[in-house]
């Protein structure tokens, strides 16, 4: 400890004479100029006083009062501590101090120094908080010099007490330490301790009853009784209640530059808590601005006018081929595994090739290291658990989830219930798992993950001889090998994935053993594709404004087609051996490397270049080669306001509505597609909590060779010879709106709209009222996935009792009514007896589907035990329980009534799907 302040020694002052000695001189003071005069002070019983000679030099009178100089004298210390970790012996520091007309110390100066340096240095970090009355002469406040000491002496050792508690103060349910959390012994004004980074402390007591008050901030306040005995340690944990159970605060992280034109990144509860998504991170993409839908609850988004399986998904820089079970459930990746989710709606950087729409990307959360956990979670549809282990002494952390379906159960209980054989027949079940190793290696970390996913839909055959049935089973699994390392003053990334996809159609009949019925498989046509593929990239900072990133990646493809007993493809022919859609089998290499750089020239200037070359080579020698230049700039107006803009080339094989193993390489033989995407935008952050965005693009499609559903299953192909060149081209245009509130301040929210236009040039046939084709012509048609004017609002509000309740309101206007996807528009014509009927109509007139509009709605209760939290919630989808029109039947109305005459009563009968999701579900956490 360092001694108080000692003496003060008023030996010489420095008097600095300002107005009030000026005027003494008879001078004016607003133009007498202050003048710093050296005195000597001596000694009297009135105090401290000038000599004759300064007080005639200062033209004072020697005899009068106002020659007398009242000194400083200390009114408030300014102790200095002695420094932590000093052994040695006692020193002195002597200051010269400056204290102003206001007795604070204007100046510090040091006369002598300790022997120790460090003793100097923390006597001049101490002095400036000395306090003084102000010195006077003649009563009038004056600035002095004054000599100032002081003295150290090494802190006393005193003998650590016998008797002690120890331990560590958690938060409920959480486990984590509290970090400088105050405890407060026996009601002490006081702090006896506070906690360290690990929550630890150590308070030294007497023997006998103590209180101990524990106070963190975000928690309730706790008082904890202990008794204890002479030379006794008591060791203990002390868990605080929080006030909130997963808080909606803002999050500080290390948020990545935006360089990008239109990412939007979304964490923690953004991704997790949004109604209607049944707390699956990658749903949320479908309520951004952009993306439209195949119908509701479907999850796989349509960005800006394009088919779905031009959008990317990728998981740490690895794409997978699908992200959800049987199209209506979860996602195949554990919540738990994703920490944000990244959404490009337009113009995505070079690390993203062969997608000619979007991309979303799901970062995987970094282990945690502190300690396990685990997390249990059941709702009505799945049941899945999520355990972490951090093995501190090796640097290695292994991770493990996995989710599995119950609905074959509920489906049965649905077909007891209501009695119901259809019901009884009809199967649908899905699991997935993933895995994670992790090892720290060095500066770098080493990991190997690994996940797959399998979904099973079908029906049963009927119990009666010959009776046919079938499924549809899709599976795929990946290995992913990667190391991050520093190199070459930047950070290095390399990785090999392995990778298998396989899709399955099962032929299913009952067959009369004599003594029994039995279902039996009596074929299979499957598809397969296994691939091995590699990546690298590399970043570094070369200036504080110039950015560098460098990677390369290649994938080797082998598909395969497996067509065994009855079963073949629907429309399938021996003719269609050869047609890559019908029997796809390829060998394919697509290797690619790209570069960007991203300079800033100023601090409101980004300007970020980019250039991805991509070779796709498919066996027997068919190579193909595509440079996609990519730019995207941004200019900050000011603080709060940007200007955004990019463009870019975009290439991609051939696509069918979603991804389908080995059709999605042979289809390579029809050449790639390709296209540009231009975006211009604003980003407005108006105020705290409020970020406002704008984006208007423009998408021109060179080439596009987008194959449908009927192109695969229907005769329509066979028709077409493999020569015949099915490419097209096209545009989309719009723009989107969103104002955005981001986690924090108890709760998060947006609102979005989109407009949009989307056209395929196509050829076409115009019919008659016969129903006769007159004539082919082309056209450019609206896109089967048009859906001109979208809007989004999500609210999610958490309140103090741990009750969060949130909303999301959806509409959009209806697709074409193009036949591609859905029916086709028909219109109602005379016929020739003189009734009427329905008749194809034009696609260049057609109608389009009724709009939409739902509201989803989520409401949870989280609860803080011991050592584990418990999240109840109830998640529904549609809970206003309106039906999508999916397509329209057109009819007579006397094939229902025969009392009407045929072909007068026309009938647009929508086909509706009632899709009303209630999810109720129990999430534990340790």
């Amino acid at each position: 400890m360092l001694l108080p302040p000692l003496a003060v020694r008023l030996v010489l002052a420095v008097v600095l004479l300002s107005g009030a000695v000026a005027r003494a001189q008879g001078v004016p003071s607003a133009t007498s100029e202050p003048r710093a005069v050296e005195v000597d002070v001596h000694a009297t019983d009135a105090g401290q006083a000038l000599s004759a000679e300064d007080a005639v030099r200062l033209g004072l009178s020697p005899d009068a009062g106002d020659a007398t100089l009242v000194p400083p004298v200390l009114t408030a210390e300014a102790p200095a501590s002695w420094p932590e970790g000093l052994e040695g012996t006692p020193g002195e520091v002597e200051l010269e101090l400056r204290v102003d007309v206001d007795g604070r110390v204007a100046e510090v100066k040091v006369v002598r120094a300790a022997a120790e340096p460090r003793l100097t240095d923390a006597a001049l970090a101490a002095a400036p908080g000395l306090r003084f009355t102000p010195a006077t002469l003649g009563g009038t406040p004056v600035a002095v010099r004054l000599p100032f000491v002081y003295r150290f002496t090494p802190p006393v050792q005193v003998p650590a007490s016998d008797t002690r508690v120890t331990g560590e103060v958690r938060a409920r349910g959480t486990r984590r330490p509290l970090t400088d959390a105050a405890l407060f012994l026996d009601g002490a004004p006081e702090p006896a301790a506070t906690t360290d980074a690990q929550g630890r402390f150590t308070v030294d007591v007497t023997p006998g009853t103590h209180t101990l008050e524990v106070r963190a901030p975000g928690h309730a306040t706790t008082a904890f009784t202990e008794t204890l005995t002479q030379g006794q340690t008591l060791q203990v944990i002390y868990r605080l209640q929080p006030r909130e159970v997963n808080p909606y605060e803002t999050v500080v992280r290390d948020e990545r530059p935006r360089t990008e034109v239109t990412r939007i990144s979304l964490h923690e509860q953004e991704i997790r808590e949004v109604p209607g998504t049944l707390g699956d991170p990658f749903r949320v993409v479908m309520l951004m601005p952009g993306v439209g839908s195949l119908a509701s609850g479907i999850s796989y988004p349509v960005v800006r006018g394009s088919q779905p399986a031009a959008t990317g998904f990728f998981l740490d820089g690895v794409r997978i081929p699908m992200l959800y079970h049987l199209l209506l459930g979860p996602a195949v990746v554990h919540p738990d595994f994703i920490d944000t989710v990244d959404f490009y709606s337009g113009a995505p950087p070079v690390q993203y090739g062969r997608v000619l729409g979007g991309a979303v990307e799901g970062r995987l959360s970094r282990p945690r290291e502190d300690r396990l956990h685990f997390t249990a979670y059941a709702d009505l549809i799945n049941a899945g658990g999520f355990i972490e282990q951090p093995f501190e002494s090796t640097g290695t952390s292994v991770s493990l989830a996995g989710r599995i379906s119950y609905t074959a159960l509920l489906i049965s209980l649905a077909a007891n219930t209501f009695q119901s054989s259809d019901a009884e027949k009809v199967r649908a079940g899905f699991w997935d798992y993933q895995a994670r190793i992790e090892q720290k290696v060095g500066q770098g970390r080493l990991r190997l993950f690994a996940l797959g996913s399998s979904d099973d839909v079908g029906v049963a055959p009927e119990l009666r001889d010959a009776a046919d049935g079938g499924g549809v089973v899709s599976r795929f699994h990946r290995i992913d090998l990667r190391g991050t390392h520093p190199v070459a003053g930047g950070e290095g990334e390399v990785g090999v994935t392995l990778g298998w996809d396989g899709l399955g159609l099962t032929g299913e009949r009952t067959r009369d053993t004599g003594r029994e019925l039995i279902r039996e498989q009596v074929g299979e046509y499957s598809l397969s594709q296994a691939s091995v593929s590699a990546r690298a990239g590399w970043r570094r900072t070369l200036t504080s404004s110039l950015d560098l990133t460098l990677g390369a990646d290649v994938e080797h493809r082998r598909s395969a087609t497996v067509l065994a007993g009855t079963a073949r493809p629907p429309g399938w022919r021996p003719s269609d051996d050869a047609d890559p859609l019908k029997r796809p089998s390829a060998l394919a290499t697509f290797s690619g490397a790209y570069a960007s750089a991203t300079w800033k020239p100023s601090e409101r200037w980004s300007v970020t270049p980019g250039l991805r070359v991509d070779a796709y080579h498919l066996v027997p020698g068919m190579t193909f080669t595509a440079v996609e230049p990519r730019l995207a700039v941004r200019h900050a107006l000011t603080e709060t306001l940007t200007l955004k803009g990019g463009a870019g080339l975009y290439h991609q094989p051939p696509t069918v509505l979603v991804h389908v193993p080995a059709i999605d390489t042979a289809s390579l033989r029809y050449g790639l597609q390709s296209g540009a995407q231009l975006d211009v935008g604003a980003e407005w952050k108006a105020f705290e909590g409020l970020e406002l965005s704008a984006d208007a693009y423009f998408n021109p499609l060179f080439r596009a060779v987008e194959f449908d559903l009927k192109d695969v299953a229907e005769n329509r192909r066979r028709r077409l010879s493999l020569d015949t060149d099915p490419a097209t081209t096209g545009y989309a245009y719009g723009f989107d709106l969103m104002a955005r509130h981001p986690l924090g301040r108890h709760w998060f929210g947006w609102v979005s709209y989109s407009f949009l236009q989307s056209r395929r040039k196509a050829r076409f046939s115009r019919f008659s009222d016969d129903n006769k084709v007159l004539e082919t012509v082309e056209g450019t048609l609206p896109f089967a996935f048009e859906q001109a004017h979208t809007f989004n609002a999500a609210l999610s509000y958490k309140f103090g009792n741990n009750w969060t309740v949130g909303t999301v309101v959806h509409f959009n206007t209806g697709r074409p009514e193009t036949g591609q996807i859905t029916s086709q528009t028909q219109r109602w014509v005379p016929d020739g007896d003189g009734t009427n009927r329905w008749v194809r109509q034009d696609l260049d007139r057609t109608q389009r589907l009724a709009p939409f509009f739902r509201v989803d709605a989520r409401i949870a209760k989280s609860w803080a035990y011991q050592d584990f939290t418990l999240d109840a919630s109830l998640d529904v989808l549609n809970l206003s329980a309106q039906q999508e029109v999916v397509a329209y039947e057109y009819r007579d109305e006397s094939d229902f009534d025969p009392n009407n005459p045929r072909g007068t009563h026309p009938v647009r009968a929508p086909i509706r799907i009632p899709v009303i999701l209630p999810l109720f579900g129990l999430k534990a956490t340790y």
